[in-house]
């Protein structure tokens, strides 16, 4: 099957940022990639990026990975990425998730109670007010529009969108949030991906989802974000990913509630994540770098030399994935174009 392609530029100063992200950008689209994907946490916002790049891109399509659902009313995400599809002539893709309660009720000063109720409800008032039928009037458990006994009026979007219905993924890792995605959204981006046991991890939510959804596999475009080298350092590569799952491994979370170490158990490197988490949060950073394992950054990544990566893209297709959004591990522009560059030219070679 064929094997879309998207970029991840990640957070504005932390990936790609200035001349440097729309050089980057610029030739994804040059080499046939379909999508570039920008995210939001508590820095810049993924929306003025993608706004930035309507105007400076012609084909590549605009995603959000992902935008925060406590960040912004579901009218505003609406209005926004109503507007990036009008500038960019229908090359817009929302992009959702509740974020995590430290962010949400730390930085946002919004309560993490539902967070996916909350989102598959945000879905559909976003779907609601882009179709633009009628005049919202939404009663829901977490959103009314407009507020019960106020001022307020039934609205409708004032301009008349580039397109009555723009595709909504959902970012998702757990057990009920990729069941919602599969219900819900038109695809989902799974992050600490692994080709070759996401079935087991997922599988089952995954078509309880798309029962209640009454949808069918084909309905969800299932695009995970993946960290990509092909050639240069291998080894400092290998490395950079094993700091971010230290990191996830360690510090996002408590001992008692973690998504990733609980991802981890679920894709069979539990023992792997338990340790890195234990010697993190006991202050040993050192110790947790060298407890996560080559085999949990090989499971997770594409590392490697151009045939060892090409071998891993044939997984990918066989296992059904619709879009590799591609990370580039290495910084240094010249190493970041041959990764990008070659990654096109492998998933063009469609086998016989």
């Amino acid at each position: 099957m064929s094997l879309k392609l998207g970029l991840y530029l990640g957070y504005w100063g932390i990936g790609p940022q200035g001349d440097d992200a729309l050089e980057a950008v610029r030739f994804a689209e040059d080499v046939g990639y379909e999508s570039v994907w920008v995210a939001e946490s508590y820095g810049s916002d993924a929306v003025s990026v993608l706004a930035w790049l309507a105007g400076q891109t012609e084909k590549i399509n605009l995603g959000a990975a992902i935008m925060q659902v406590p960040a912004r009313p579901p009218a505003a995400a609406a209005m926004a990425g109503a507007t990036i599809d009008k500038l960019s002539h229908g090359r817009f893709l929302f992009g959702f998730g509740p974020s995590g309660p430290q962010v949400s009720e730390g930085w946002y000063g919004v309560p993490y109670s539902k967070p996916w109720g909350r989102t598959k409800e945000y879905v559909q008032v976003v779907r609601e007010i882009i179709a633009r039928k009628e005049k919202v009037n939404h009663q829901g458990e977490h959103y009314q529009l407009p507020l019960p006994d106020g001022q307020g009026k039934p609205l409708k979007l004032n301009f008349r969108p580039e397109r009555d219905y723009i595709p909504i993924f959902l970012g998702a890792i757990g057990r009920k949030s990729v069941e919602i995605a599969a219900e819900v959204a038109d695809g989902w981006i799974p992050i600490f991906f692994d080709v070759d046991k996401f079935e087991d991890a997922w599988g089952e939510h995954i078509e309880t989802g798309l029962k209640k959804g009454g949808r069918q596999r084909s309905d969800l475009e299932i695009s995970p974000s993946v960290q990509v080298a092909i050639d240069g350092d291998l080894e400092a590569a290998r490395n950079m990913v094993r700091m971010g799952l230290v990191l996830y491994f360690g510090g996002m979370g408590s001992r008692k509630t973690n998504f990733y170490v609980d991802l981890a158990h679920r894709f069979g490197y539990g023992e792997i994540a338990d340790e890195v988490q234990v010697k993190f949060q006991a202050g040993d950073k050192e110790a947790a770098f060298q407890a996560c394992s080559d085999e949990v950054v090989n499971a997770v990544s594409l590392i490697g030399t151009e045939a060892e990566v090409a071998e891993r893209l044939q997984r990918f297709r066989a296992n059904g994935i619709d879009r590799l959004i591609a990370t580039p591990v290495h910084p240094e522009i010249p190493q970041m174009k041959h990764t990008v560059e070659r990654l096109a030219a492998l998933t063009g070679d469609e086998p016989s």
